[in-house]
């Protein structure tokens, strides 16, 4: 399992590099699918002290990510907050892997068409005209949405716009495998 750990507006000492690897090193012991986990530090400038610190974790197994996300008054509380919300979302996941009997992981074909079906209650087609992000940012807000699906011109690609906690925006552009 790679270990990827990434800071924003903050620097990654190396005690807390080690103490990050020492609670997500034991991962992959529960669960061996775990291809690589991103953890990613930032400190935000926020009137609540016990918010100031985010740690937000995305483990990659076998294509399906899992994420956790905790804040607190310092950066070890956040890590140590965030370790059974992970813990949590693997043993959820590894439940549905042994209810479907398939130790692969569920497919979302057969995720949708049993479990899910009868909880989508609109199909919704639309005709899409290439445009920049630009443009897709300022038709998301005429539409008052907080995301909006789009073609890139630019790319030449489906993006997913989605607005994020903090007010800003991040473009999603996937990836085939």
């Amino acid at each position: 399992m790679d270990l990827i750990i990434t800071g924003q507006n903050i620097e990654v000492l190396p005690t807390v590099k080690d103490y990050i690897e020492k609670k997500f090193g034991k991962l992959d012991r529960h669960f061996q699918n775990i291809n690589n986990t991103k953890v990613e530090l930032s400190e935000q400038q926020t009137k609540s002290q016990e918010q100031r610190y985010r740690v937000q974790v995305t483990l990659d197994a076998n294509g399906t990510l899992l994420r956790g996300e905790e804040r607190a008054e310092n950066l070890l509380a956040a890590v140590d907050k965030v370790v059974p919300v992970i813990d949590r979302q693997i043993e959820r996941y590894k439940g549905k892997l042994t209810r479907k009997g398939n130790k692969n992981g569920p497919s979302i074909k057969s995720q949708l068409s049993e479990e899910n079906e009868s909880q989508i209650v609109r199909t919704k087609r639309f005709t899409m005209k290439p445009m920049s992000v630009e443009d897709a940012v300022t038709q998301m807000e005429l539409l008052g949405h907080d995301f909006f699906l789009f073609y890139n011109s630019a790319t030449k690609e489906y993006n997913l716009l989605y607005r994020r906690q903090d007010g800003k925006y991040s473009v999603i552009e996937p990836e085939l495998q």
